[in-house]
């Protein structure tokens, strides 16, 4: 559900959050959603960090309306740039918004979860990153002893990175989520944000031959590997290619992806519901089917 409850106010990235959502969601075959959402937007900026109860009051109509429709939530804090860039300046205020945060839901049902901050960079190195983590667990695990919690790799929720985490050894009731989006160069052509170098990817077609195949093989290989050998089970939390790559390319990057997270156990969510990389047309109201096929593969026979 993203570009709605993490943008700077909602529909100013061109999208809003209709609760009617969920239950297109759950019927095309999808069984749990994942909702970034920019708390620290609403807080105060300073002492005692107090959350808008409106903006609490909003997020609260979409976890219940995903949760009456059958649907596990994850609720993701995200985009607190301030927090990469200056992580001790901000450190107090992301723990009380997280107290503040896990008290409000700690009488949901276990079918809600909480990731505490998507993709950890920049100033939030490893070892900060690991440091904040236990600290912030800490805090929720007061009010919220057995809620399962979505812990991201360091250095941008990237595989690469899940051999710098360092989790508490005494809390097994945590998730680990990487982010994948390789070969960067087809997921991301003409993506503004990257700059001028997307639009020379323009035409990256997926695959191009068994190189690329065994290079995602390989590379779940890798996160498997660490799962077993750390005995933490995987939350592949983002991945997708954006709208610029023909749809065919997407659609076969995106089944081959999901197929081998299921392949090894892991469980997924697609980035994302209806913006720039979204398998949904909002104005259509129809899914774009196939992407919607790649994500939700037939049974076998």
């Amino acid at each position: 559900m993203a570009d709605m409850l993490e943008a700077p106010s909602e529909g100013a990235w061109g999208v809003r959050l209709e609760n009617g959502y969920f239950a297109v969601i759950q019927k095309a075959g999808f069984r749990s959603v994942r909702i970034p959402v920019a708390f620290q937007i609403h807080a105060l900026g300073n002492p005692p960090y107090t959350i808008d109860t409106n903006f609490f009051g909003r997020v609260d109509g979409a976890v219940k309306s995903a949760l009456d429709c059958g649907l596990a939530v994850v609720i993701d804090l995200h985009h607190y740039g301030e927090l990469r860039k200056e992580p001790e300046k901000h450190r107090a205020r992301f723990l009380s918004i997280w107290d503040r945060i896990a008290r409000h839901y700690q009488n949901y049902p276990d079918t809600v979860y909480f990731e505490l901050f998507n993709e950890p960079g920049e100033g939030l190195s490893p070892v900060v990153w690991n440091a904040l983590v236990a600290q912030t667990l800490r805090v929720v695990r007061q009010s919220n002893p057995k809620r399962a919690v979505i812990i991201d790799a360091p250095e941008w929720a990237n595989i690469d990175g899940l051999e710098k985490l360092r989790l508490p050894e005494n809390d097994r009731n945590l998730i680990v989520t990487c982010h994948y989006y390789n070969p960067f160069e087809f997921t991301h052509q003409g993506a503004v944000w990257i700059g001028p170098r997307a639009d020379a990817w323009l035409g990256t077609r997926w695959p191009s031959g068994q190189v690329q195949l065994t290079a995602i093989q390989r590379d779940f290989d890798k996160i498997q590997a660490w799962s077993k050998l750390n005995k933490r089970p995987i939350y592949l939390g983002e991945f997708g290619a954006y709208s610029k790559a023909d749809m065919k390319s997407r659609a076969s990057w995106t089944a081959y992806v999901a197929r081998q997270c299921e392949e090894r156990g892991f469980s997924w969510a697609y980035w994302e519901f209806c913006s720039g990389f979204g398998a949904y047309d909002p104005p259509a109201r129809v899914w774009r089917e196939p992407l919607l096929k790649a994500l939700v593969a037939p049974p076998q026979q």
